[in-house]
C-alpha cells in the first residue's frame, strides 16, 4: 500500500496537517540504490538534515495545530543508517545527529504497516520509478527485520502494527473505512489489527 497516499487519506479524514517524508527529492537516493555503499552516507546525511529543517518549520509553525499526520517516523531515519552505513559512518552521522539537537515530539500514535518481503517487491516494481528497479531482496529482508526488531520494543507511543499484507487502505474504501476507526479509537498501548480477520468474523 502506499504509505503517502495514506497518510494524505488520513490528513484529510482527520482534517489535519499533511507532513510528507520527500524522498525524491534526495539527489543521492538513486546512487545509493544503484552502487550501494558509495551512496549510503550522502543519502542518509541528506535525509536527517531535511528532518531537522521539517521540526524546525514545525516548531515554528502553529504549535496549536489539532492533528499533523506524516508519512514517516523519526525513528526511520535511525533504521536505515543502522542498515546501510559502515560502523565508520555511523559513528559520523552519531556525531551529526548530536550536534544537531533533534529533539522531535512524541507522536500520539505510531502506525507500522508490516507486509512481507514478497509484497514489496511486487509494490516497488507496480510503482515504476526507475531507480528502485535497483533495490534487491536481500535489502529488503535486512530493512523488514531491523523494523520488526525496533517495533518489538518500541513504547515511547501508542503503537498500531497492521497486517498490510491483504489489504489497501490507500486506495480501496472498504480497507480504508476499517482502518480509520481503528486509528480513532487507538489511544493507548499496542494494538494489532489484521483486517482479514476482521471481516472474517464480522
Amino acid at each position: 500500500m502506499g504509505k503517502t497516499t495514506l497518510a494524505r487519506r488520513l490528513a484529510e479524514s482527520l482534517r489535519g496537517e499533511l507532513i510528507l517524508e520527500q524522498a525524491a527529492d534526495n539527489p543521492f537516493l538513486e546512487r545509493f540504490y544503484r552502487s550501494g555503499g558509495s551512496g549510503a552516507l550522502p543519502a542518509q546525511l541528506y535525509f536527517l538534515f531535511q528532518r531537522a529543517k521539517q521540526l524546525e518549520d514545525l516548531r515554528q509553525s502553529d504549535m496549536f495545530a489539532p492533528v499533523r499526520v506524516a508519512d514517516f517516523h523519526i525513528d526511520k531515519d535511525r533504521l536505515f543508517a543502522e542498515v546501510n552505513l559502515d560502523r565508520a559512518e555511523m559513528a559520523l552521522y552519531e556525531q551529526m545527529v548530536e550536534k544537531m539537537d533533534i529533539d522531535p515530539p512524541v507522536p500520539d500514535l505510531v502506525i507500522y504497516l508490516q507486509a512481507p518481503v514478497d509484497a514489496l517487491l511486487q509494490r516497488i516494481a507496480r510503482r515504476g520509478i526507475s531507480y528502485e528497479r535497483f533495490i534487491e531482496r536481500g535489502y529488503l529482508e535486512r530493512l523488514a527485520d531491523a523494523y520488526a526488531r525496533h517495533y518489538y520494543s518500541y513504547d515511547e507511543a501508542p503503537l498500531l502494527i497492521v497486517n498490510a499484507e491483504g489489504m489497501d487502505p490507500a486506495n480501496n474504501n472498504e480497507d480504508y473505512a476499517l482502518l480509520l476507526e481503528r486509528v480513532r479509537r487507538t489511544t493507548s498501548g499496542r494494538h494489532f489489527f489484521n483486517p482479514a480477520a476482521v471481516v472474517a468474523l464480522g
